[in-house]
């Protein structure tokens, strides 16, 4: 997609896996801010360790505890950044067409790893007045304070991934944010989608599932049958991909083609 974006653009960049091992990863960073890149993505297993071996923190990675986008600045120092909060937030109102529609309410955000901190974030900044986590971690204490980075007052709660007996029935959102149902995934799909009590879900509550292949899970499928407006993980990836993009460039891909490139 990105290469798409820079022909489209008419840029000479390139866009490339570089294989990186936890030994290398300095050498990583120190090739971008010795601009020998022009900017870099970070992906697991390296999105939190990163943070140490960067020169500045955004709000956005700090508050989430990983970085996926690294930003040599105009003084050559390097800058860590979390794209995938601000994507999911702007994939949440383009479901609903209306950004005010969360606030106030609940939202359901299904796993308490990276994804989910970035959910709650974006939650956070989307001004809903709670957010029920649902999930296996066993201490959920540090979740919190994503919500509150977020500059968001609300209310945190967690409760055990486990089917519930009800659910509010003020949801905005849902966020499945693990990898059930991904391909090649060990968990399956269902296993999320069955923790929600869709009978107490609004109609007007948006579903989103990070997971984008297959491109409809469980939870997607379960979403449309209660006649909920719904999404996979796609856009999230597009949007997060932009957004880096132009951090790195300062120049704003086109969304339409980097979407297209992906099938």
């Amino acid at each position: 997609m990105h290469g798409a974006a820079f022909r489209a653009l008419g840029l000479p960049h390139t866009y490339d896996k570089i294989e990186t091992s936890a030994g290398e990863l300095g050498d990583r960073v120190g090739a971008l801010r010795a601009g020998e890149l022009a900017g870099l993505n970070v992906t697991v297993p390296h999105k939190t360790r990163v943070l140490e071996l960067v020169d500045a923190v955004d709000p956005s990675a700090d508050a989430t505890g990983a970085a996926n986008t690294l930003v040599r600045t105009a003084a050559g120092s390097v800058r860590a950044f979390n794209t995938d909060a601000p994507a999911l937030r702007d994939e949440l109102v383009a479901l609903t067409k209306d950004a005010g529609r969360f606030r106030g309410r609940s939202a359901l955000v299904l796993g308490t790893g990276g994804a989910a901190r970035a959910a709650i974030f974006a939650l956070g900044q989307l001004g809903v007045a709670r957010v029920v986590v649902r999930g296996r971690r066993k201490d959920p204490a540090d979740l919190a304070s994503v919500l509150a980075a977020s500059g968001s007052n609300a209310e945190l709660a967690f409760e055990p991934f486990g089917a519930p007996p009800s659910d509010p029935s003020d949801y905005a959102a849902i966020v499945q944010a693990t990898t059930a149902g991904m391909h090649g995934a060990e968990t399956p799909g269902d296993v999320v989608a069955d923790v929600v009590a869709w009978d107490r879900v609004p109609l007007d509550c948006v579903v989103y599932d990070v997971v984008y292949a297959p491109p409809r899970t469980p939870l997607l499928l379960r979403a449309a049958a209660r006649g909920l407006a719904n999404d996979g993980g796609l856009g999230m990836l597009v949007r997060q991909g932009a957004l880096a993009f132009e951090l790195w460039l300062g120049v704003k891909p086109p969304l339409d083609v980097m979407r297209a490139a992906l099938g």
